[in-house]
């Protein structure tokens, strides 16, 4: 089982830990009637559907996944908003954990920069979006500046650094597009949650290609669960 998935030109979502499967789900389930099975049949899948269409969350939260991801520092702000309180909607989600790399701790050059392919059109209609519309860069010279400007933001931060200026401080002159890289453990239930927002069509291009990929990992560490959390048919999952 591949348990990596690279993502747009550094990044990357690796499968590191699972705690739980689809027979977790229906034993926690079942364990108010003094119920427990070792193996999963076609009767115990039809519990799991039950749960997830009666949006009965418990007992898919007791399935745990461990991911470590690498994206651009805008993507993981995003990211992380999913676990900071409770997102308010049908499946509120708190129940995660986050370490994070820190560049209090390790120098900025050894670090990536995104730089994206082409550059997208601000939506007319949508104030935090982007249209499919590309801006016209024949020649590159916008991708140049944009390179460019990032190269600048780190000599700037080797200056401040050479001259004895703390990590802590030096850093804050790097811009969005630096990459970082965390662990992310979470339930099965909020990772699902986490599918639902990031993959909708409104959702920012870049968290969405990360989004798909644990997408694609989830579904094969717990396929009949998550299958009927996102209400897709057999043959989509």
């Amino acid at each position: 089982m591949d348990d990596r998935m690279d993502v747009l030109d550094y990044g990357f979502v690796e499968l590191i830990d699972s705690l739980g499967s689809d027979l977790t789900v229906v034993n926690s389930a079942r364990v108010s009637f003094g119920k427990r099975v070792e193996t999963l049949s076609k009767r115990d899948e039809g519990l799991i559907r039950f749960l997830a269409e009666n949006k009965h969350w418990s007992p898919f939260r007791h399935v745990q996944i461990q991911f470590h991801c690498k994206v651009p520092e805008f993507v993981a702000r995003q990211w992380y908003k999913h676990v900071v309180g409770i997102a308010y909607t049908e499946q509120a989600s708190v129940d995660h954990a986050w370490n994070e790399i820190s560049l209090r701790y390790i120098d900025a050059s050894e670090i990536d920069f995104y730089t994206p392919d082409g550059f997208r059109r601000q939506a007319s209609d949508n104030k935090q979006a982007s249209t499919d519309e590309s801006v016209e860069d024949p020649k590159g010279e916008l991708r140049d500046q944009y390179v460019a400007h990032s190269r600048q933001a780190l000599a700037l931060y080797h200056h401040l650094t050479e001259c004895g200026v703390a990590r802590e401080q030096a850093r804050a002159v790097l811009p969005l597009n630096i990459y970082t890289e965390f662990y992310w453990t979470a339930s099965l239930q909020a990772i699902t949650n986490f599918i639902h927002l990031r993959q909708h069509a409104t959702a920012q291009f870049e968290i969405r290609q990360f989004a798909d990929a644990v997408d694609a990992l989830t579904a094969k560490v717990v396929p009949i669960s998550y299958r009927h959390l996102l209400n897709r048919s057999e043959s989509v999952a």
